[in-house]
C-alpha cells in the first residue's frame, strides 16, 4: 500500500538575484515497507528534497503535492505538522550530523530534550533506551559527552535520535560522508536491519555504491529535477537516461574497468533553461534536447529523454 506520494513538488528559495528553483517537478510513490535512494552530484537539489517533505525549508518554500498515507503535509499548519508528523511519523538525520551534538551536554540530556521539544509525556527512559538498544549502543553511552565518542558513535546516536518517537519514515542525507569504510558498513548494516524490522528510509548520497545494499526505489537528480525513477534493479541493469548511464560509468568495479567521468558542469538554478538540463553534457544529444523533455514511462517508473520519446 501506498504511504508517500510526491506529486510535482517545486522548492524554491529566495536570493537577491529571484528564485532559485532547487526541486523543479519531482514526482515519485513508496509503497509500505519500501526505501528509496536519491543520487546525483551536489547541489542537484537532492538535500531540498529532504527537507521538503519534513516541511524545514529555510529561507525556501515548497509547492506541489505531498501526501502522507493519504493526508496532504503542505497544506496543513505548520503546528498541526509539527504536533502530528514530524518526528513521529517522519524524521531526518541531517548532513553533517555528526557535528551538531552540543558538546556542554550529555546524549541523554540531548534525548530528553528532544521528548520536551515534541511534548512527550509517557516513559522516557523505555523510549531513550529503546532508541539506543534500535541501534546497538550500550546504555552507557547516555552517560557521555559528545567528544568522548568515536565518529561512527556519534552517527549511531544521530540515527537513534531520529528513531526516538518511533517514525515511519527517516530521511537520511548522507549517513556515511566523513566515515571511514569499516563505519560505513555498520552503519549501512543497521539501515538494512532497521529496514527488515519494516521502517521505511529515503537514503540521500552521491554514492551510487551505498544505495545498492539498502534501496528499493532509486531516483537520479539532476539540476533540480529527477531525471530518472525506478526499481534499483531496473537502474543498476538498465539505466536509461545518459546521466545515470554516465554515474554508474564513473564507479570502479572488481572487474578493473577504467572510471569516467562526466565533462562538463551542472546548470544554474537560478536562471533554469528550458531545454534538456543536460544537454550541454550529453554524448547522445538530439535536436529534440532543445526542449525540456517531459516524463516518459519505463518499466518501472520514468525518465526525462527524449531518446524515450517512441516508447511513451
Amino acid at each position: 500500500m501506498t504511504f508517500l506520494t510526491v506529486n510535482g513538488l517545486s522548492s524554491k528559495y529566495s536570493s537577491s538575484k529571484g528564485p532559485v528553483y532547487a526541486v523543479d517537478d519531482v514526482d515519485f510513490e513508496l509503497n509500505d515497507g519500501e526505501s528509496m535512494g536519491i543520487a546525483g552530484e551536489s547541489a542537484c537539489g537532492k538535500s531540498t528534497l529532504g527537507l521538503s517533505l519534513i516541511r524545514m525549508l529555510s529561507g525556501g518554500t515548497a509547492e506541489g503535492k505531498i501526501l502522507f498515507d493519504g493526508v496532504s503535509i503542505l497544506d496543513m499548519t505548520e503546528s498541526k505538522f509539527d504536533d502530528e508528523y514530524r518526528w513521529k511519523k517522519i524524521s531526518m538525520v541531517f548532513q553533517g550530523a555528526m557535528n551538531s551534538l552540543d558538546p556542554v551536554f550529555t546524549v541523554n540530556e540531548q534525548f530528553v530534550e528532544i521528548l520536551k521539544e515534541h511534548s512527550f509525556d509517557g516513559d522516557s527512559k523505555k523510549l531513550i533506551s529503546d532508541a539506543m538498544n534500535s541501534v546497538s549502543l550500550d546504555e552507557s553511552v547516555l552517560k557521555k559527552y559528545p567528544h568522548e565518542l568515536s565518529g561512527g558513535m556519534k552517527q549511531r546516536v544521530i540515527i537513534a535520535m531520529s528513531l526516538l518517537l518511533k517514525p515511519k519514515f527517516v530521511i537520511a542525507d548522507e549517513p556515511t560522508t566523513a566515515l571511514d569504510v569499516l563505519i560505513q558498513a555498520q552503519i549501512i548494516n543497521l539501515l538494512k536491519s532497521l529496514k527488515k524490522e519494516g521502517m521505511s528510509f529515503m537514503l540521500i548520497t552521491h554514492d551510487l555504491a551505498v544505495l545498492s545494499e539498502i534501496s528499493d526505489k532509486i531516483g537520479i537528480m539532476y539540476g533540480g529535477q529527477m531525471v530518472e525513477f525506478g526499481s534499483s534493479e531496473q537502474i543498476y541493469k538498465n539505466p536509461k537516461h545518459p546521466y545515470t548511464q554516465g554515474l554508474l560509468e564513473s564507479i570502479p568495479t572488481l572487474k578493473g574497468n577504467t572510471p569516467k567521468y562526466i565533462k562538463g558542469t551542472p546548470p544554474s538554478l537560478l536562471d533554469a533553461p528550458t531545454q534538456c538540463r543536460f544537454i550541454e553534457r550529453c554524448p547522445l544529444a538530439i535536436d529534440k534536447c532543445k526542449e525540456l523533455p517531459p516524463k516518459f514511462k519505463t518499466e518501472t517508473g520514468y525518465v526525462r529523454c527524449w531518446l524515450y520519446e517512441d516508447e511513451k
